[in-house]
């Protein structure tokens, strides 16, 4: 039986609690420094909440500490993986490899405390079978992939090592291999390694060739559309992925709950259509009062990427931020501009006061409004006549939507199924229950009840399953089983009600057995890995311990990392994307005359690209 894991970002501990409830299995989540979006730490506390309340139905707690560590932070860095271990966290993203040293050796007066599994953040930019057993190899219990990778490359990976594997399925897509972006370094020395990338891949530039020609103008030249692999989740699995992992640790709680609830109905369906096989990486039942719409939160479009090995339109040069649902084009606007009239693309589409919509103006640029009055197919809102007549208008902001997410959330809850039987006794009636959840707690209980036999069984039998077939806190009881030789006694509903409030208090009291994700079934058992000799600046090492580890390993030279030698040739950027390709002037793919040397212009910046057509790869450098 293999468990399926849905990992939710958390921007905060309300938010980790918001997607638990609408069905993740995980959350990951950042402390109070370390974490590769410094926007988004918490106290430790709010972990400690966040894990406390996950545990109750299994589910699990991850903690990215998946910067770069400098040697003055590394004691830091491990009185607080020690602080997160204590608060109840099931593991520790990873970057810096001085992390492994710490867990072995302990640093400092601190010597071997830290017991916590460690997972290989993607920052280390794994696409490699050799990386990954190399990753294994120190210890890494998990594995996060490139995002950039083939449904063949996973499963090259899944036979190469036997630890859990997780890929991204949903969200923002960094154009660059994971890691090893230095982009945002260069241009503002704020190192996305440390947690403060400034998304220079969402800025907009001019493409230029070598005789300053542009060849377009004011575009989003590397910003991707949005990662979503909803309908590809089955094949991942198939191929070895056990945790399935939503980007965005920045957003709020509607997109959270929205893109959850979506992805986790999906596994609930390949679960369900193979229970034999599979199986949810955590415990409860789902009750929504929402149908999610990923079209209806923050996204810049879709795309599935690499995962076919194939290339496509992956990205989204218009627009950088989010466009939203595409719902019609401008056809009229009022005498007095203060309306439009849409004519809407589809019947079913309905406008609402307060919705957002946006549009991109003549020069190319993105603009938006706000709908104050939406009426039918006309909105009414200050700046509504800027979209001129055509304007293909879209809705970033789906007020109806946002309103029902708020108030008809979800709700989740733990089956436990009770068994009762009855004994007559001289001064009444005995009654005991036993009560089984899901995950295989076992509590039970004995109460007596004084009064005469009940004169209508069966009455008494549909009372006894509609008051214990309620709910008790987060847990939803079915009474399966009834033995009563010696006849039923006539129960009040607040007696019934009182034995299920308290198997529902007792249940709480234990720990909810939680499972065990690990996948070693696909492995062939090969550990081996091949040392790294000539350890560059993509690897990220920036203090003495991280150093230790690569020369235990077999390197031979190492490299500082970028951050703290910018070195003038390096790339700044290698990606899978191609400019080229996607404006359709590929040499290769669609035997285009070559265009000479490429450049992006922004602000005054020149930075060149190369194109490694035998890898079918593009770099950025400095010009």
């Amino acid at each position: 039986m293999k468990q399926l894991e849905l990992l939710a970002p958390a921007r905060d501990a309300e938010i980790g609690i918001a997607a638990i409830d609408c069905g993740a299995d995980a959350m990951y989540i950042a402390g109070p420094r370390f974490g590769a979006r410094q926007a988004a730490g918490n106290d430790i506390e709010g972990i400690r909440e966040l894990c406390s309340y996950a545990h109750r139905y299994g589910a699990r707690v991850f903690v990215a500490l998946n910067t770069i560590l400098y040697d003055d932070e590394l004691q830091d860095a491990y009185e607080q993986m020690l602080l997160v271990q204590d608060a109840g966290a099931d593991a520790i993203i990873v970057q810096d490899m001085a992390v492994v040293k710490m867990a072995a050796d302990g640093i400092g007066n601190n010597r071997k405390d830290l017991r916590i599994p460690l997972h290989a953040s993607t920052q280390c930019a794994i696409r490699t079978p050799e990386q990954a057993r190399f990753l294994e190899s120190l210890g890494f219990s998990r594995l996060i992939l490139e995002r950039e990778l083939s449904l063949e490359q996973i499963r090259a990976i899944r036979n190469a090592v036997s630890c859990e594997l997780e890929f991204f399925i949903h969200g923002a897509l960094c154009v660059c291999y994971s890691g090893q972006c230095y982009l945002s370094e260069h241009i503002a020395g704020r190192s996305a390694n440390r947690g403060a990338c400034i998304q220079a891949c969402r800025s907009r530039y001019d493409l230029v060739d070598s005789s300053g020609k542009v060849l377009v103008k004011d575009k989003a030249l590397l910003s991707l559309k949005d990662f979503n692999l909803h309908d590809r989740i089955e094949e991942l699995a198939e191929a070895g992925i056990t945790s399935f992992k939503i980007e965005g640790r920045l957003k709020n709680a509607s997109y959270v709950k929205n893109v959850v609830r979506y992805h986790s109905l999906e596994l609930d369906r390949i679960v369900g259509s193979a229970p034999e096989r599979f199986e949810r990486g955590s415990f409860g039942k789902v009750r929504s009062g929402f149908t999610p719409d990923p079209f209806k939160t923050f996204n810049r479009g879709y795309t599935e990427l690499f995962l076919d090995g194939k290339r496509g339109k992956w990205a989204a040069m218009d627009a950088a931020k989010s466009m939203g649902e595409e719902i019609g084009t401008v056809s009229s606007i009022s005498r007095d501009r203060s309306a439009v009239t849409v004519r809407l693309r589809r019947n079913d589409i309905t406008l609402n006061n307060g919705d957002g919509f946006s549009y991109v103006d003549k020069d190319g640029k993105v603009a938006g409004f706000r709908g104050d009055v939406c009426t039918g197919n006309s909105i009414k809102g200050k700046g509504a006549a800027s979209a001129g007549i055509g304007t293909v208008l879209f809705r970033n902001i789906n007020s109806a939507f946002e309103k029902e997410l708020d108030k008809r959330g979800c709700t989740r809850e733990i089956r436990a199924d009770v068994s009762l039987s009855f004994s007559r006794h001289d001064s009444g009636w005995e009654v005991s229950a036993t009560a089984l959840s899901e995950d295989g707690r076992s509590v039970c209980g004995s109460w007596m009840i004084e009064g005469e036999e009940a004169m209508n069984r069966e009455r008494m039998m549909d009372m006894i399953r509609g008051q214990l077939g309620k709910s008790s806190g987060i847990y939803i009881f079915s009474a399966i089983k009834t033995e009563a030789p010696d006849g039923l006694p006539f129960m009040p509903a607040a007696f019934l009600n009182g034995i299920r409030r308290e198997l529902a208090l007792k249940l709480e009291a234990l720990p909810c057995n939680r499972k065990d994700i690990l996948c070693r079934s696909m492995s062939n058992g090969n550990n081996s890995f091949v040392p790294q000799k000539d350890v560059n600046y993509k690897t990220n090492i920036s203090n003495n311990l991280s150093s230790c580890v690569y020369k235990a390993a077999g390197a031979e030279s190492i490299s500082k990392a970028y951050e703290l030698s910018p070195a003038a040739d390096a790339e700044l950027m290698r990606s899978r994307y191609c400019i080229r390709y996607e404006l359709g002037i590929c040499p290769v793919h669609h035997r285009a005359k070559d265009s000479g040397p490429l450049f992006l212009l922004n602000n005054g910046r020149r930075l060149a690209l190369h194109f490694d057509c035998r890898n079918c790869e593009m770099t950025v450098t400095l010009a």
